[in-house]
């Protein structure tokens, strides 16, 4: 059986949508409809009439998707496509934050479950944390969740005192890219600009070049006169960029950098998806509305 006709022929036939994330594999990448980062790609579903949204990411992902487009079928081809940053904080986590911080403005990365996404006031996205924290009343404390170096990056450039990083949650894969894997690329290509995600530690960002969201690498990289590139995010992202830039060149920083829970969307867990219509993602309505509304102040904001 020829995996990728069938799973074309049943995306005709279901009037199914396919989704793929920046750090999906090349294969998954080359079937998706489109390809971007997580809230883009949940944005862009909203606005198509698909009846069936197959969101190949990792599961806060897929549950963006059926926030904001709530009549849909949303699916994920795995289970187990889980998201270590998410997992670092709990609905119990936020509350006790609640107790401690009265009054403050909660800002949580997209990259959270839904439930998470229900508890605080505002989200935001890697492109946009930074304006998000501007937009908040100055006199106002703001606790932002659940990623330290992402916070740590939007405090450095709002110059905000009064702002609370969660300290327990980071991207594993960022985090294990360090400044000498980024000087040893440099040494080796000397020419090249450094692009780095805010998930990345600050010892890395202060080498960086350009520090951008992966759908603002791409941007970076279509205005920068460069001819080459070390990127410093999840190596599948490189895929993407050589498809958008042909022309340049785009060095991993770290063959370290893997997402495995992004990896667990395969060829076969996508056509048996789309077959069976596994797995659904389901959320309880109260979680869709709340959630929305931190997604959609957001968007009010930026």
């Amino acid at each position: 059986m020829n995996l990728k006709k069938e799973i074309l022929r049943l995306k005709q036939e279901k009037n199914a949508l396919i989704l793929a994330h920046n750090y999906q594999l090349p294969e998954i990448q080359d079937l998706a409809d489109v390809v971007g980062d997580s809230l883009e790609l949940s944005r862009i579903a909203k606005e198509r009439s698909a009846d069936l949204i197959v969101f190949c990411g990792v599961v806060f992902m897929a549950e963006t998707a059926k926030v904001l487009s709530p009549q849909a079928k949303v699916l994920i081809p795995s289970l187990w496509a889980g998201c270590f940053l998410a997992d670092t904080i709990s609905v119990e986590d936020v509350r006790q934050l609640r107790e401690r911080y009265p009054g403050a403005e909660f800002v949580a990365y997209v990259n959270t479950s839904a439930e998470i996404k229900a508890e605080v006031d505002i989200c935001c996205t890697s492109a946009n944390a930074v304006r998000v924290v501007k937009a908040i009343d100055p006199n106002k404390t703001v606790v932002f969740l659940p990623d330290r170096n992402l916070g740590m990056y939007v405090q450095k450039q709002t110059q905000r005192e009064n702002m609370v990083i969660w300290d327990k949650g980071y991207c594993y894969v960022h985090e294990e890219i360090h400044p000498k894997d980024v000087l040893e690329k440099k040494r080796v290509f000397p020419d090249a600009e450094v692009i780095a995600h805010p998930e990345c530690p600050p010892e890395v960002l202060e080498l960086a070049d350009a520090i951008a969201s992966t759908s603002g690498m791409i941007k970076w990289a279509q205005r920068s006169d460069a001819r080459r590139f070390i990127v410093a995010t999840e190596r599948e992202m490189v895929y993407r960029l050589k498809k958008e830039l042909p022309e340049k060149e785009f060095i991993p920083v770290s063959d370290r950098a893997v997402c495995r829970t992004m990896k667990e969307t395969t060829l076969e867990r996508l056509y048996e998806a789309l077959l069976e219509e596994k797995y659904e993602v389901r959320l309880p309505e109260k979680i869709i509305s709340k959630a929305k509304r931190s997604i959609d102040r957001m968007l009010e904001v930026v």
